[in-house]
């Protein structure tokens, strides 16, 4: 009713306006239908057309002087006059172009907005979640633990804490052979042979003091990662100081380095640089750094303030629904075939929950934070991999630091030897899987290779989800397989198996 009292207050002042668009509108009701896309652009300027002359009256009326309110007042009033007399006739066409509805396949990963979708998702998720919370606190009690922080068996580890903090020689060994051969003197065949003793024992002597010592499960696994990280900076260092010698030597001028790398860089070992390369968020060395020009201190408070909740939220969700699913589970290949898959179904969600926690604490709140506080430039720590379509995608988007290392220092160097891409691919898998077993079997005492085949696994699935994602041309069904077999079935089984082994060493232990 608004709308056509503001139309009769109107008319007078655009009768000739809406005498013009009425005729518009009877040639436009003989026009043919090819014609309709056109008319409907005509009808567009003629609205347009509209807004100038009612503007054009409205100045004419007043005083000369026009704020930008009043303006916009009139524009409205404008605007509505001519969609009430011209675009909302009975005879203007409804449907006048090809269109798919928002959620067709074709459309849904368009320039569409889903917002509201995800808030439904987050608002179910929530709702469901804080049931279920309630459901479980009420039948099982509260199952945290009070040394779940701090344990007194944890001050029993000291050999793995001196361990640990041995770890730091081995950069020092690092930086005197570099030195050595900046000076030359020594010859480059002993600088590599030094690095591959350098390197293998700083991965080597942890593992011997693990198993050496019965130590809790937890400071196994962050001693076992540390010394992975080690290993794979000093390798990065080794072989880029070793490239920049080869290029020294031969005064090559490369195209496209940057200038941190360029030839007129020079050469220089300094331990300054070794050791912020330590403890910076990459796993490749290089002279210089893309460097922030501040330290944000409010804002590494408030990822400080989210990772100490999303910690505190994935220990509530280990101790209060993981650990009871796994102690009343039996072993997934020995039992009954139904209830393994039923416990592993239901070990799904929060594991799930937990890992993607884990990965928010590590690679967003913990890597920038400390990129933050060292003024780390690039911080493309992960892509968005949860939109990879296929197995092979994903493992290059999610742990970036890994992907770079794996293609500088792995990958490319293969190839330059001749070796085929495939064997490459396959070369890179072996080595992942490795490391991903000792950070797992070695803290367990255990070495079934679960963790290693399932890795392996991942080789297959590249070659099975790059074969649909090319069959059915969709990027829903090769996502779809990448979090059903990755995150729904493999990783609560790898649970369960190490779990019931543990169980079962201990048990003869005792």
């Amino acid at each position: 009713m608004a709308i056509y009292q503001s139309v009769a207050a109107t008319a007078t002042v655009h009768g000739d306006s809406a005498a013009n668009s009425s005729s518009v509108r009877r040639r436009r009701g003989g026009a043919p239908l090819e014609n309709v896309e056109l008319d409907a652009f005509e009808g567009e300027s003629s609205s347009e057309e509209l807004v100038r002359d009612s503007s054009s009256d409205d100045n004419n009326n007043g005083n000369g002087v026009d704020d930008d309110e009043s303006k916009g007042k009139r524009e409205q009033n404008a605007a509505d006059v001519s969609a009430v007399n011209f675009d909302y006739r009975p005879s203007f066409p409804a449907h006048r172009r090809i269109r798919e509805s928002p959620l067709s396949s074709g459309n849904i990963f368009k320039q569409q907005s889903h917002a509201g979708l995800f808030n439904l998702c987050i608002v179910v998720l929530i709702a469901v979640n804080s049931r279920l919370i309630i459901e479980n606190l009420m039948k099982y009690g509260w199952l945290i633990k009070t040394d779940f922080w701090f344990s007194s068996t944890s001050l029993s580890d000291w050999p793995l804490f001196m361990c640990c903090l041995t770890l730091l020689l081995f950069p020092v060994a690092s930086f005197i052979v570099e030195k050595l051969a900046q000076h030359k003197y020594i010859p480059e065949p002993v600088v590599v042979i030094l690095h591959i003793i350098i390197t293998s024992t700083s991965i080597l002597y942890p593992i011997f003091v693990i198993l050496r010592s019965d130590s809790a499960f937890l400071s196994g696994v962050t001693l076992m990662l540390f010394s992975c990280i080690v290993w794979l900076k000093l390798v990065s260092y080794a072989h880029t100081s070793y490239d920049l010698r080869a290029l020294a030597k031969s005064n090559e001028k490369v195209e496209g380095l940057p200038s941190t790398l360029s030839m007129d860089y020079p050469y220089d070992v300094s331990i300054r640089r070794l050791a912020y390369f330590m403890v910076a968020p990459t796993l490749c060395y290089q002279p210089s750094y893309p460097r922030t020009p501040y330290i944000r201190k409010g804002w590494v408070f408030r990822q400080l303030v989210k990772l100490i909740i999303f910690t505190g939220l994935m220990g509530f969700i280990i101790e209060q629904y993981i650990n009871p699913i796994v102690q009343n589970s039996q072993h997934p290949l020995k039992g009954n075939l139904l209830y393994a898959i039923e416990r592993v179904l239901k070990l799904s969600v929060p594991n799930l929950y937990v890992w993607l926690c884990m990965f928010y604490c590590f690679f967003h709140l913990w890597l920038n934070i400390l990129a933050e506080l060292l003024r780390f430039g690039d911080r493309e720590f992960y892509k968005d991999w949860w939109n990879a379509k296929t197995v092979d995608e994903y493992w290059r988007l999610w742990n970036m630091p890994v992907h770079k290392w794996m293609i500088r220092h792995l990958y490319f160097p293969l190839i330059r030897h001749g070796v085929p891409k495939s064997v490459a691919l396959l070369i890179a898998f072996l080595v992942s899987a490795l490391f991903h077993e000792l950070c797992i079997a070695v803290p367990c005492h255990i070495f079934k290779l679960w963790a290693f085949i399932g890795i392996m696994m991942q080789v297959p699935l590249v070659l099975i989800t790059n074969y649909l994602q090319n069959k059915f041309r969709s990027s829903m069904v090769g996502n779809m397989i990448f979090w059903f077999i990755f995150c729904i079935l493999g990783q609560p089984m790898c649970v369960l198996l190490y779990y019931h082994d543990l169980m079962s060493r201990k048990g003869k232990t005792e």
